[in-house]
């Protein structure tokens, strides 16, 4: 299957403002570009890349006073298959558990997991651990919070949804992540790109998406507590300990969003 993917985000500043944007594919995936995820600038800038603690390419520039946009599209390979779901996927007991990973057992910015840790063990404790643990957290959440585009806020940490039961993405996967946490799963949120590709479309303009993954069996599964199926199509581009990791643009004064597009479909060529 080939995705074409994209986005085209402005920004207004008043005076010259560094940035740190995260906006390409993880490096995992970007042999499976059919071009390069560039950053286009406009007016052109000098960007410079690096690698965060987590892994993730970000990019470094100045932007002048005045307006100024980012812009890419590109095709990106993909297996067509929906995420790895592997039920009976065992728990790992957290003194067995590879080093790397304890840094998602603790609590975060947007993921306190000392305010749900009573609420997540009278609600999970009864349940087997593992697979139907985290089978039962995601459920959980799903019915927890009331999706809808209005309820967003940048500022709602995981208790904060928990109490308010609204949300977007970002705010299934932190409730998810501190749950999962809370029952000893390392758990770390993502975020990419997620077309309505094998589901009905959404009216609704396209924007990056959030989910989690969780350590069971050995491996890294994802979930998504929004949409509770295995969906088609996700392009991961960061992932990190809660959404302040992988904030898609970082910037240092003050500033307005003036433009906001993402594409995410599937790209349908014609037959030779």
């Amino acid at each position: 299957m080939l995705i074409r993917i994209g986005y085209d985000i402005g920004f207004s500043v008043t005076q010259p403002t560094p940035m740190v944007l995260m906006l390409n594919v993880r490096p995992e995936r970007e042999p499976d570009l059919l071009r390069p995820d560039l950053i286009h600038a406009n007016p052109s800038l000098p960007i410079t890349q690096y690698f965060d603690l987590y892994g993730n390419r970000c990019s470094r520039l100045v932007a002048p006073a005045g307006e100024v946009s980012f812009s890419t599209e590109t095709i990106i390979k993909d297996s067509g298959e929906p995420d790895l779901w592997t039920p009976g996927a065992e728990q790992i007991p957290v003194e067995r558990l590879p080093a790397e990973t304890l840094i998602y057992l603790l609590g975060s910015r947007y993921c306190e997991t000392e305010k749900l840790l009573t609420t997540a063990w009278a609600e999970f404790g009864a349940i087997p651990n593992g697979w139907d643990r985290v089978m039962a957290i995601l459920q959980y959440v799903h019915n927890r919070i009331s999706f809808g585009y209005e309820n967003a806020r940048a500022t709602r940490t995981a208790y904060e949804a928990w109490q308010e039961g609204v949300g977007v993405c970002r705010d299934f996967a932190h409730l998810a992540v501190t749950l999962c946490r809370c029952m000893n799963i390392p758990a770390r949120y993502c975020t990419g790109y997620l077309g309505d590709i094998g589901v009905p479309v959404n009216p609704a303009p396209m924007d990056f998406s959030g989910w989690f993954q969780a350590y069971l069996g050995g491996q890294w599964l994802t979930f998504d507590a929004r949409h509770v199926e295995p969906r088609i199509g996700r392009i991961l581009i960061g992932m990190g300990r809660d959404a302040a990791d992988v904030a898609i643009s970082t910037v240092f004064g003050p500033n307005v969003l003036s433009k906001f597009q993402v594409v995410t479909e599937e790209e349908v060529r014609a037959a030779a």
